[in-house]
């Protein structure tokens, strides 16, 4: 009866594990790791490479790794839609990526610009999110190419610290980031009408954001 008991107690919480919120703190853990995975992605596929040791901590496995999988598949996407917008970040904001203040401004300044409300009838949305991810690896490719890899790491502090300002209140609202997820297995129509719109929407903002980084006082 007693070991009865002990295995009700410890699938209790394990299914208590599973049901609660996320904490911020893990939110913002699980955006680096996505984070380190769309770079990993990304290095990957221009055939940069990033050592093993580079990348750690890394979303695969599990649910974040499927969560990963529809990250990088809908930065795909995003980037097949405005294939010259997310490349050469670096020279498109003119900065060099050899400094870590410029690199880490320069990305949260564009961060903050995407997310912006001004002009437009869409909030946060994934399509946004996704158009961020965008950014931070098309930066880190530039900052690997002209040899800073070190730099990738700042990137993915950045995404860190920007989701723990001005996202995690939407992605507890949303159940987290498999919330994401839904851009792909729902079949509806109008559903993935509003992923493209958002996703053009986004393709926008950056083009806005860019040109607010280029036109700021220095």
């Amino acid at each position: 009866m007693e070991m009865l008991r002990r295995s009700s107690v410890f699938a209790a919480e394990v299914m208590e594990v599973f049901d609660r919120s996320p904490t911020d703190k893990e939110l913002v853990s699980q955006a680096k790791a996505l984070c380190r995975d769309f770079i990993h992605s990304r290095l990957n596929r221009t055939g940069i490479g990033w050592s093993k040791a580079e990348h750690q901590l890394s979303a695969s496995g599990g649910t974040l790794g499927e969560i990963s999988s529809v990250l990088v598949w809908l930065g795909d996407e995003l980037e097949y839609l405005r294939p010259n917008i997310y490349r050469n970040v670096a020279r498109q904001l003119n900065i060099t990526v050899a400094s870590e203040s410029v690199v880490s401004d320069a990305f949260l300044a564009v961060a903050a610009e995407i997310f912006s409300t001004e002009y437009s009838i869409y909030g946060i949305t994934w399509g946004k999110v996704v158009s961020l991810y965008a950014v931070a690896g098309a930066l880190a490719v530039d900052c690997v190419r002209h040899g800073h890899p070190a730099m990738v790491h700042t990137i993915v502090d950045c995404m860190g610290e920007f989701v723990r300002k001005s996202l995690v209140s939407w992605l507890k609202r949303r159940g987290g980031w498999a919330d994401i997820t839904k851009c792909v297995v729902n079949t509806d129509p109008s559903f993935r009408s509003h992923w493209l719109m958002s996703a053009t929407c986004a393709c926008g903002h950056y083009l806005k954001a860019m040109l607010f980084y280029l036109l700021r006082d220095k």
